[in-house]
C-alpha cells in the first residue's frame, strides 16, 4: 500500500504568510538600525560619549537581523511553492519543503 500524502493547506498558507510578515518586520528593523547607526556615527564624530559603544552593538546585530529576514522570506516562498505544487498534484514540488528543510 502506498502512503497517503496530505497537507493542511490553509495552515501551511498561514505559516507562509507569518514568515513573510516576520521577514518584513525584520527588514524594517534593519532599516531602523541603519538609520540609528548613521545618527550614532554622526554624534560619535562630534563627541557624544557612549554613542560609539551603541554603534558597535548595532553594527554587530544588523547583519544577523538581515540574514534572518532573508531566511524567513525564503522559507515563506518555499512554503507557498510547496502548497501550490501540492494543490496542482505535483508531488516532486510538494516535497520541496521536506527535502530542503527536513521533516517527518
Amino acid at each position: 500500500m502506498g502512503d497517503e500524502i496530505s497537507m493542511d493547506v490553509p495552515a501551511v498558507q498561514d505559516l507562509s504568510r507569518k514568515f513573510n510578515n516576520f521577514s518584513n518586520l525584520l527588514n524594517a528593523i534593519n532599516k531602523m538600525l541603519e538609520t540609528l547607526a548613521t545618527i550614532l556615527k554622526t554624534t560619535a564624530f562630534i563627541g557624544l560619549v557612549g554613542g560609539a559603544a551603541v554603534l558597535q552593538f548595532i553594527e554587530t546585530i544588523k547583519p544577523q537581523i538581515k540574514e534572518m529576514a532573508e531566511f524567513c522570506a525564503e522559507l515563506s516562498r518555499d512554503l507557498k511553492t510547496t502548497v501550490d505544487a501540492f494543490q496542482n498534484g505535483d508531488m516532486k514540488g510538494a516535497n520541496l519543503f521536506t527535502s530542503k528543510y527536513g521533516g517527518a
